[in-house]
């Protein structure tokens, strides 16, 4: 089957804006592969990058990809035409002063996209085609199993990237853990860390968010302004607080919230905090003489890749609940609407650009 000379992308315009565009096809280099978009989350970063405009247009963004491969380049070795993949776009160089302390996201190259539909490298998953580069083939794509859907392999990214933030803060059995925020991350947070066997809190101002942070294993799930909050997380510490907190959500005071409700000595992840727009006021005397740590966890980890993939793949986690619309290429900016302006039914959101309308 001849490959297609032009697709269709949608493309960042400048001034908080996106356009469906046709454009040429990427071509392809040594060592890279060109890849059928089935599937595209729509992640919060990007969601920021768009309303922020926080990078120079135009660009493609999309970076929660799976697809197919539909051409290999020269010199490509253990993928071929026909396998489905899930592409990561960022990977370190193993090499630098960075990566020998496993700061990858600090790498610079692993600030390097490699992955494109057109113009600077930016993800380029909301297209019907990517560009995968060599580095990225080499290390930064892992096969799809028969029977596991396009859109649950949009998972394997963005779990590393909580998978990371828990490892790095290795939550015990006997911790109480509060997780802020039952969006998608959140929700995650929330599987992962009930795994490890210590107590999840969650909490949310979306009730559906809530019974499905119960499914997902937390002990108790709470609206995000229930006066009694800290009360409730106390009353599960003999009276101290939260040993661990994760920040999933960006709200105003929801740093404070997130001090309050923890112990002396606890730690504080923050995961949603990811743009210099977001700006962190919190108390010295809180951080100093109550000796909690103030963490910050960004993006992925090359060392976790595979395990990602594992709980993905495996069935482990009911990643597939969190799917809560699907929207055609044609029809993106009611996606990016849907997340910008999440109601009582919007969880995760995946873009399926192989589908034109409705």
């Amino acid at each position: 089957m001849p490959l297609p000379t032009h697709m269709n992308a949608a493309v960042y315009t400048g001034e908080s804006r996106m356009e469906v565009q046709e454009l040429p096809c990427p071509s392809l280099g040594h060592g890279e592969v060109l890849v059928r978009v089935h599937s595209c989350g729509i992640c919060h970063t990007d969601l920021k990058k768009v309303e922020y405009n926080l990078l120079p247009p135009p660009r493609i963004f999309g970076h929660e990809t799976a697809g197919e491969i539909v051409a290999v380049g020269e010199g490509v070795e253990g993928y071929e035409a026909g396998e489905r993949v899930v592409v990561f776009h960022h990977i370190p160089c193993g090499e630098c002063f960075y990566c020998q302390k496993r700061l990858y996201a600090q790498c610079p190259t692993y600030k390097k996209v490699g992955v494109t539909a057109g113009f600077e490298p930016a993800g380029g998953g909301f297209a019907e085609y990517v560009r995968v580069m060599d580095w990225i083939v080499r290390r930064g794509m892992e096969k799809i199993p028969d029977g596991v859907s396009y859109d649950v392999a949009t998972f394997v990214e963005p779990l590393n990237t909580c998978l990371k933030a828990v490892v790095g803060c290795d939550p015990q059995p006997d911790d109480v853990v509060l997780v802020l925020g039952q969006g998608p991350i959140g929700l995650i947070f929330t599987m992962l860390i009930q795994r490890t066997g210590a107590c999840v809190v969650a909490t949310d101002m979306i009730e559906n968010r809530l019974a499905l942070a119960r499914r997902c294993g937390a002990h108790l799930a709470i609206q995000a302004n229930e006066p009694d909050l800290r009360d409730q997380v106390k009353a599960l510490t003999d009276g101290r607080g939260a040993d661990l907190v994760i920040v999933a959500a960006s709200a105003p005071g929801i740093v404070d919230q997130a001090v309050a409700c923890s112990r002396p000595g606890a730690r504080i992840v923050l995961f949603a905090q990811t743009s210099n727009q977001e700006t962190i006021r919190v108390g010295g005397g809180d951080l100093v003489a109550g000796e909690r740590s103030l963490v910050g966890y960004y993006s992925a980890d090359v060392d976790l890749q595979a395990e990602s993939a594992r709980l993905v793949f495996g069935g482990e986690l009911p990643l597939a609940d969190l799917i809560s619309h699907r929207f055609a290429l044609a029809d993106i900016l009611r996606g990016i609407q849907q997340a910008l302006h999440p109601d009582e039914h919007s969880l995760k959101i995946v873009v399926q650009p192989q589908r034109w309308a409705e």
